[in-house]
């Protein structure tokens, strides 16, 4: 892939997904698609995806932006379903997926089948979360699947050397795959704790938010790249260390939390729209790949797979729900759960690059022999992936609208925030009181005041979002306020440009003062949308 074609890419997957927040397709599916439909365009330049360039490139930053965002404190409140679902569902689905492949595959060997169970098994991070948080799911189930999302690659990854070892005649024994699996796990999680303290303390002490935010775009390379090194997992020591840094961040000046957060957005968006687009794209190698297989036997495997996948899991996730909450201590410490939950859970399990990804690293020589089926392998994860993607991804969101689930209660939230505002604006009173008594510290009566009238204002600001609509504009007092504060910005900046062209102040002058307006309009726009 060329540099002209790699731009192509970039921007033909960054315009689909910006059409797709216009309608009411995940994003996810209609890149899929339209890679598919572009994968036959005559002229198409060849796009295979690349397993040296998506697992130590494109899944840290991924992973890393995902854990940040993730609440430490709430994963660690739901530790034993994502343990349940990014450890002991994996490895289930690895076993399950893998013998029912090789009972309905003839003449696939045993090890080569569970190659292909390990590759199918992880789910994809950012579809299901993105559906997830779209149509306003309960906190508890978005912070499942979330946090299932960061560990079940890893999960899978080892499985997979574990099955690749013992397919190309390594003689791998359990306990030998037993302690592979603990050294990846614990050796990811240790790497991640070594790496976290410096990594924070540094954040700290750079004083160049330019600098920090080059670390920032840095540290899920490093925290991988050292872990893998080792032998250890790559996937833990990132996410590890972005739970960390994400718990911490308020530490971090703001300046730099301000470019980090729209840096790593940027990132995101273009890596996630690239790398779905890619996923469709990959039809024509794989198919061509087929070798002896017809395409009309492979279609036949290709729907038991997913069959398999699909069941696979909900045989998994109804008894990792219900089975612990026959402990009273569990049931007492845990929210009630219906059958609706789990059906949830079960349901949004579509798969996504890393499946992929592991499956192009299969070698085509290993040992000094061709591996088993491998084109078939490559076969079937594509179609699982793309059958997940678009059967799952499509008829998730009806599900949840006819399982009606308790969303996100608004209101309380709001209630929540105005009062935490409350109680914050109240201990910033209590300090202007104390640091105005001191005469180091004397200002004139007009900028006192100003600092209790910014205080107040952003004390009032969320009650305001409580209280009753115009029932002209439908807005309510806070959103006029912001509404004619924004109008009044633009007068402000009108001006400055016109003074600029008229000479009577310089460009630099210009930036500094509309710098000034633009931080202004986006304190507004982040209470605005927060």
């Amino acid at each position: 892939m060329d540099a002209l074609q790699l731009v192509a890419l970039v921007a033909a997957s960054a315009a689909v997904a910006g059409f797709a927040r216009r309608t009411p397709v995940p994003a996810p599916l209609l890149l899929v698609a339209v890679g598919l439909v572009a994968s036959y365009l005559p002229g198409m330049p060849d796009y295979t995806l690349d397993p040296h360039i998506v697992l130590p490139l494109i899944l840290p930053p991924l992973l890393y932006t995902a854990a940040v965002e993730s609440s430490y404190l709430d994963l660690r409140a739901n530790i034993r379903p994502v343990a349940l679902l990014s450890v002991g569902y994996v490895l289930f689905a690895t076993v399950a997926v893998g013998w029912l492949a090789y009972v309905l595959v003839p003449d696939l060997p045993l090890t080569a089948a569970l190659v292909l169970g390990a590759v199918v098994a992880p789910p994809d991070a950012v579809a299901a979360t993105a559906i997830a948080r779209k149509l306003g799911l309960p906190n508890r189930i978005t912070t499942i699947l979330q946090g299932e999302s960061l560990v079940n690659d890893a999960t899978a990854i080892t499985a997979y050397k574990v099955a690749l070892a013992a397919a190309v005649g390594e003689g791998v024994s359990w306990a030998g795959g037993i302690g592979e699996f603990a050294l990846a796990a614990l050796g990811g999680i240790g790497v991640g704790l070594l790496l976290q303290l410096p990594i924070h303390w540094l954040r700290r002490h750079l004083r160049d938010s330019l600098l920090q935010n080059t670390l920032s775009l840095l540290i899920p390379f490093i925290a991988y790249a050292a872990a893998e090194e080792v032998g250890a997992s790559g996937v833990l020591a990132v996410v590890v260390v972005g739970l960390f840094l994400g718990h911490h961040a308020w530490q971090v000046d703001f300046a730099t939390r301000l470019q980090e957060e729209a840096v790593w957005k940027m990132v995101a968006f273009v890596l996630e729209s690239a790398v779905f687009a890619l996923i469709g794209l990959q039809l024509p190698y794989v198919v061509e790949g087929l070798g002896p297989y017809g395409i009309g036997e492979a279609a036949g495997y290709a729907v038991g797979v997913f069959v398999a996948v699909v069941l696979v899991r909900f045989v998994w996730v109804y008894p990792a729900t219900f089975l612990p909450r026959l402990s009273a201590r569990i049931r007492a410490r845990e929210p009630g759960v219906d059958w609706r939950a789990p059906l949830v859970v079960g349901w949004a399990g579509m798969r996504g690059v890393v499946s992929l990804a592991i499956a192009f690293s299969i070698p085509v020589v290993a040992a000094g022999e061709a591996f088993p089926a491998r084109n078939l392998v490559l076969f079937l994860t594509f179609t699982t992936v793309i059958g997940t993607l678009v059967v799952q991804g499509l008829t998730l969101p009806p599900l949840i609208r006819l399982l009606r689930l308790p969303g996100r209660d608004r209101r309380a939230e709001t209630l929540a925030e105005a009062q935490a505002q409350s109680e914050a604006s109240r201990a910033a009173e209590e300090r202007l009181d104390v640091l105005l008594a001191d005469p180091r510290n004397a200002l004139p009566q007009p900028l006192a005041d100003r600092l209790r009238t910014v205080l107040e204002r952003r004390r009032n600001a969320v009650w305001e979002r409580l209280g009753a609509v115009d029932e002209t504009t439908g807005e309510t007092a806070d959103d006029t306020y912001r509404r004619l504060s924004r109008e009044m910005i633009d007068a402000e900046r009108e001006v400055f440009v016109r003074l600029r062209d008229e000479r009577r102040i310089d460009d630099e002058m210009m930036r500094t003062l509309l710098r000034r307006l633009d931080l202004e309009e986006a304190a507004g726009y982040r209470e605005e949308i927060d």
